[in-house]
């Protein structure tokens, strides 16, 4: 996909009708021949819209004004193209427990949980937030709202007892620059999300989980083998594969298939492949919500719904544990 193509598809696939601020902001850069000359001079992986409105954001600079915008990248550019060199999207939206929480309470009890492109690890505490699917509530903080459409609410949050994550660059919530990088991944107009980022790391900070700097197909097999052993081995990841070549991308499915647990992918059509999906519920971007490679249902990037289409997923409390690679 060209750059132009990337831009375009953005704004009429991710940010419509959720941030008319980048819909607008995407449109004109995909139309901006100095702009595009520039983010033409970066490797493919780094010239994508969130990255570079992240890092303008990150410098302070417009994003409401495509003109403004325009003028601030080509003054500052030499800045911007540093940022972005070194940076990836790292969005660690905590609102996206809620589309996996379905398939986390109904898996054997305890869990160990390990998070490939973990970031600061938000998205480890899938038992201490509070989740609300319509009038069903389960109490917590922050209380992170889901459209459920297709399947029963879960009844129960998870008993997590050990959570780590392996990232190439893992965040740390108490460092103010890194929850700088954070909310400047944060669309302009969500001000919600902001908010559930100031409490989701409150909850992190207290108790940190274990975050290993690493690759996500050399590395995982170690990390994986300090799970407790009496626990049910989750390995997951949500909107992250799209950053990794497709070549590592099957060496990493390989790794994860072999490992004594389950996996759970919630990534886009075109990057993790199942035969037989259903038409999406709409044109907007969505992801697809796997269980051991089985399609599930499809959600939304930030966790703000999730339509389920695959078989219902029942708590059965005496399941055993799963122990040998699938």
């Amino acid at each position: 996909m060209s750059t132009v193509e990337a831009y375009a598809r953005f704004a009429a696939r991710e940010v419509r009708g959720v941030s008319p601020t980048y819909e607008r902001l995407a449109v004109a850069v995909a139309g901006d021949v100095e702009v595009l000359a520039r983010l033409g001079t970066l490797p493919p992986a780094k010239r994508q819209p969130n990255l570079l409105f992240g890092v303008v954001r990150l410098l302070g600079g417009p994003v409401e004004d495509p003109v403004a915008f325009h003028d601030f990248v080509v003054a500052t550019w030499p800045a911007i193209e540093a940022e972005m060199r070194v940076r990836a999207t790292q969005t660690n939206e905590a609102g996206r427990c809620a589309v996996l929480l379905p398939v986390l309470a109904s898996l054997p009890q305890p869990l160990a949980l390990l998070e490939v492109g973990a970031s600061a690890g938000l998205c480890l505490y899938p038992d201490r937030y509070g989740y609300r699917y319509g009038d069903h509530l389960l109490d917590g903080a922050p209380v992170l709202d889901c459209v459920l459409d297709g399947a029963a609410p879960p009844q129960r949050r998870p008993e997590v007892v050990w959570r780590a994550g392996l990232d190439l660059n893992p965040l740390d919530v108490t460092d103010p620059a890194d929850v700088a990088w954070l909310d400047a991944l944060i669309w302009p107009e969500h001000a919600h999300r902001r908010d559930r980022l100031r409490a989701a790391a409150a909850v992190a900070a207290t108790d940190a989980p274990l975050l290993v700097r690493g690759d996500l197909v050399d590395d995982l097999p170690a990390l994986a083998a300090q799970a407790p052993p009496d626990a049910t081995l989750v390995v997951f990841h949500t909107s992250v594969l799209y950053q990794v070549p497709k070549p590592r991308r099957d060496e990493f499915v390989e790794v994860v298939r072999g490992l004594a647990g389950h996996w759970i992918a919630n990534e886009a059509p075109d990057v993790l492949t199942h035969d037989g999906l259903p038409a999406p519920p709409g044109d907007a971007h969505h992801n697809v919500l796997a269980l051991d490679g089985t399609p599930l249902a499809w959600t939304r990037g930030h966790g703000q719904a999730i339509t389920w289409f695959g078989p219902p997923l029942r708590l059965d409390p005496d399941a055993v544990r799963r122990t040998t690679p699938s």
